[in-house]
């Protein structure tokens, strides 16, 4: 395990804001495992409605909120573990809608990523690119080249010229933007961090205890019980 470390913060662990929270690259085994499971997340979104940031069923009954760093490796490793474990058993099923917020604070591959992610959220894509970048995340700021991207969009179903062309519209910003505000207003501190509540309520930051299913899927339960 390298020396520097991606903080990954507990919910209310002490820190000013996203944009200053250390970072760091996880061993190289961790980084294997995570990112070659998130690969397989990306066909079984197939048939599942997006719309811009939103993933599901828009009348689910939970909405479950996710901050997230593309370049994080426990991002990552969350999308590897969980992600498709709430696609198959509650967002298939209509019971759970998931919303993207990304955050770009690692450096300047994280935010190429998240703007071509946003960009993809146009054509109702962005969870498709999401899936891709994770499945091919790399040394921290040295992998989000224009042949990746490209090959992540041509993954995805889109065009990625017109896509790498979207990344610098005005409306890609004001989303990067609204995005930090939604993550400052929730107090999170860092990536990966969740709110979660029933759709159209107050949301509250999840205490995540482990990435893995264990540490979501039992608050979820308990909302769809209510």
């Amino acid at each position: 395990m390298t020396t520097r470390r991606v903080l990954l913060v507990l919910i209310g662990a002490a820190a000013l804001s996203v944009g200053l929270i250390a970072t760091s690259q996880l061993g190289a085994r961790d980084r294997e495992e995570a990112p070659a499971a998130v690969g397989e997340t990306h066909s079984s979104l197939a048939g599942i409605p997006q719309r811009g940031l939103v993933l599901g069923d828009p009348n689910a009954p939970v909405t479950l909120v996710e901050y997230a760093d593309l370049q994080c490796p426990y991002c990552a490793e969350w999308a590897a573990r969980t992600f498709p474990a709430l696609v198959s058993g509650y967002v298939r099923t209509g019971k759970l809608r998931i919303v993207f917020h990304g955050l770009a604070f690692i450096g300047p591959d994280s935010d190429t990523a998240l703007r071509t992610a946003l960009a993809a959220g146009r054509e109702n894509r962005l969870w498709d690119v999401v899936a891709g970048f994770y499945a091919r995340q790399g040394a921290e700021n040295a992998w989000v080249t224009d042949d990746l991207v490209d090959d992540v969009a041509v993954e995805a179903g889109l065009d990625a010229g017109r896509l790498q062309d979207a990344r610098d519209e005005s409306w890609v910003s004001e989303e990067l933007r609204a995005a930090q505000a939604a993550a400052d207003a929730a107090g999170v501190h860092g990536t990966p961090s969740f709110q979660l509540g029933r759709t159209g309520g107050a949301l509250e930051l999840v205490q995540l205890r482990s990435l893995g299913p264990e540490g979501m899927t039992p608050a979820i339960d308990a909302l769809l019980r209510r």
